[in-house]
């Protein structure tokens, strides 16, 4: 479930970009999950013409999937297939960083690759084709050859991928094949997927096809019909009745490309990770670090990463002597700067170490949750947080209050206030003996306690982004006139109105930043 501050900040994105129509339907999907055509049409009161034209707006930026099931039919009707649409509040949200993503291409690999990348984040999905010609019609250059080598290039850096299967059928949960699940490490339990979840794995393209390039033969084509007739489990056609095809997903086309948000994430996720522990530790260990998931990077690229690959010290030593600042740096002082960020040694194959991500980040999001418990509850609600948040278990209120120096009556006074926000959880423990005793436990809840965090962000995020409309209205008349006219008065409004904006998009950079560190590791 999105955060309802989530919502009402994918719906400004959507909105700002592509007008109140497709915002209208994108909150729609959001907080009602799955829908219907009927459905959506139903909901949003707008016509069914504004309606597809929405979701074909929301589908080619990759904002909408849709997906077919199956429905049992009425009265001994024949089974009906259905088409249905479901927001990606991920992608939504990863429209506001474009920008980030264009500089990280641009510094990487140059002009060239920039300007097919731009094409990409301006029209969602593009053919090869379609990307050779736009780049003919924007730099006046008919260099097919040089086009498809920056497109190569930015396929190999994985900066853009091939577009997930435009309507994959999702079965039900009962007759999903075992093999396509995502379950967890042998004696873990297996989580349920997420519609959503689901729909995007039974999309996504098989990894050895993901960034390749290749011509679909026509003995392929019949080979993917063979393997959706298995998936369907076999039925017969003539007993299925498909929705009509609104965005024309059933029709065979080019092999459409488009950016891949995944690639970006983790250099976010990694630049928020080294900031960390240079700001906690210090340069070195940062540098350190850097190479280490700079060399483990290909592991770590999905999101749900917990320890990067086990690597050889020579082959951290080559990779830190690469790093500004790490030239100068020896294998002891490697070494040193392993032990400081708890890397796990193994002697098996070598010397080789292996570091917990997974603690980095929840390290990094306890100290942010810190802070703003600090701010809103005081220093002795602080001390008494960060002990249960470091001991991650219950903790007695005797315990907690001699541990932390804060008065017993006191302690159980910020222990109610916490709980009664959510920040803790607590459990009473009867213990029969003598005399009837009644202890109570306390932990931090964690759960939801991020997910308020999340909501509050999004929330503020929100304000930063309509105060700067604000400021553009209040300054609409200075805008308009030509810079050589904004003497006296005018210019202390055009001066104050540039400043103000500067101010506020830095503040959006650095919350979008805490933002990543709390939405995209979970």
């Amino acid at each position: 479930m999105v955060a309802p501050h989530g919502i009402l900040l994918a719906t400004h994105i959507i909105s700002s970009s592509y007008g109140e129509q497709c915002s209208k339907v994108c909150d729609c999907l959001l907080r009602r999950g799955a829908l219907t055509l009927g459905q959506i049409i139903r909901f949003t009161e707008l016509s069914k013409e504004s309606v597809i034209n929405c979701l074909r707006v929301l589908f080619n930026q990759n904002c909408v999937q849709p997906f077919t099931s199956q429905r049992e039919g009425a009265y001994d009707e024949a089974p009906k297939i259905l088409t249905e649409y479901i927001a990606l509040f991920d992608n939504i949200i990863h429209k506001s960083r474009a920008h980030k993503f264009m500089q990280i291409v641009s510094e990487e690999l140059g002009s060239d690759c920039l300007n097919i990348f731009h094409g990409l984040i301006q029209h969602g999905r593009l053919s090869l084709n379609r990307i050779i010609e736009r780049n003919e019609q924007t730099t006046g250059k008919s260099d097919a050859i040089a086009v498809k080598e920056s497109f190569n290039r930015l396929l190999n850096f994985r900066f853009i991928e091939r577009c997930p299967s435009p309507e994959p059928f999702l079965a039900p949960v009962d007759e999903e094949p075992p093999a396509r699940r995502r379950g967890a490490k042998k004696g873990k339990t297996e989580q349920v997927q997420t519609v959503e979840q689901r729909v995007l794995e039974a999309a996504a393209p098989m990894e050895s096809l993901r960034f390749l390039v290749e011509i679909h033969s026509p003995s392929e084509e019949k080979s993917e019909e063979r393997n959706a007739t298995v998936t369907l489990g076999k039925r017969k056609k003539e007993a299925m009745i498909p929705d009509e095809d609104l965005l024309g997903a059933g029709e065979k086309k080019d092999v459409m490309w488009r950016v891949n948000y995944e690639e970006f994430v983790r250099r976010l996720r990694d630049k928020t990770r080294i900031s960390y522990v240079k700001t906690r530790l210090n340069d070195e260990a940062s540098i350190v670090l850097s190479a280490i998931l700079e060399l483990s990077k290909n592991s770590t690229v999905r999101q749900k990463a917990e320890e990067s690959a086990h690597l050889s010290i020579n082959a951290i030593y080559d990779e830190v002597i690469k790093k500004d600042g790490g030239v100068g740096m020896d294998f002891d002082r490697i070494r040193a700067s392993l032990a400081q960020l708890g890397c796990t040694r193994s002697s098996a194959d070598g010397e080789t170490y292996s570091i917990d991500l997974k603690g980095i980040t929840e390290m990094a999001q306890n100290e942010e949750v810190e802070s703003v418990v600090l701010k809103r509850y005081g220093r002795e609600a602080y001390r008494i947080f960060r002990l249960l948040s470091k001991a991650g278990r219950f903790l007695e209120t005797d315990k907690i209050s001699d541990d932390t120096f804060v008065e017993k009556k006191d302690t159980l006074k910020i222990l109610y206030k916490l709980w009664k926000d959510d920040v803790l959880h607590m459990e009473k423990i009867t213990v029969n003996g003598n005399k009837q005793s009644v202890f109570l436990l306390w932990t931090v809840n964690k759960q939801p306690l991020f997910e308020n965090f999340r909501d509050e962000m999004y929330h503020a995020a929100l304000n930063l982004r309509l105060r700067i409309i604000h400021e553009q209205e209040q300054a609409k008349e200075v805008l308009q006139l030509p810079r050589e006219k904004l003497v006296g008065e005018m210019e202390k409004k055009y001066k104050r109105f540039f400043r103000v904006v500067v101010i506020l998009e830095s503040s959006i950079i650095n919350l979008d930043e805490v933002i990543i560190l709390f939405h995209s590791f979970e």
